[in-house]
């Protein structure tokens, strides 16, 4: 059994769309990034990447290729995915906290579960993923961001 953790924060702007564990939520504010910036999925990916000591998002899929902007983050998620079964790893569970002062998400939780679980291949109850707000303090608490925590654990 192999855990990893990954971890993604991205700042909010006017002008983009909100998209968390591959859902667009609405908003009046999105996360900022080279791709849809879903931090939720990057923290995802990175978890799942490093439990099979294979890097990070960014060595895959770097801010500066025009040729990813705008990707769709289940994009990422999938090749990661792929990376670690190819290196002889399943995925047992993961674990996902997305912290965000607004908008309120518990609405959306079941089919960031449904997405998630599809692109893992796994079945939606190895998937967790729970939000949480920071009572106002810190880049997240100001509603400057949102960030978000993951583990996946692999055998």
């Amino acid at each position: 059994m192999r855990i990893g953790h990954g971890y993604d924060a991205h700042r909010l702007l006017e002008g983009r769309k909100l998209i968390l564990g591959g859902v667009e939520i609405p908003f009046e504010k999105g996360l900022l990034g080279h791709s849809d910036a879903d931090v939720l999925l990057h923290a995802l990916a990175d978890a799942i990447l490093g439990a099979a000591a294979l890097g990070d998002i960014g060595h895959m899929f770097p801010d500066n290729d025009p040729d990813t902007e705008g990707i769709d983050s289940r994009v990422i998620l999938g090749a990661a995915v792929r990376a670690v079964r190819e290196a002889g790893f399943d995925l047992e569970n993961c674990d996902v906290t997305v912290i965000a002062q607004r908008p309120k998400l518990a609405p959306y939780i079941e089919k960031m579960r449904e997405n998630i679980a599809s692109d893992l291949g796994v079945d939606v109850s190895a998937v967790s993923v729970k939000a949480t707000t920071e009572e106002h303090m810190g880049f997240t608490g100001s509603g400057e961001g949102i960030s978000a925590h993951a583990v996946a654990l692999l055998s």
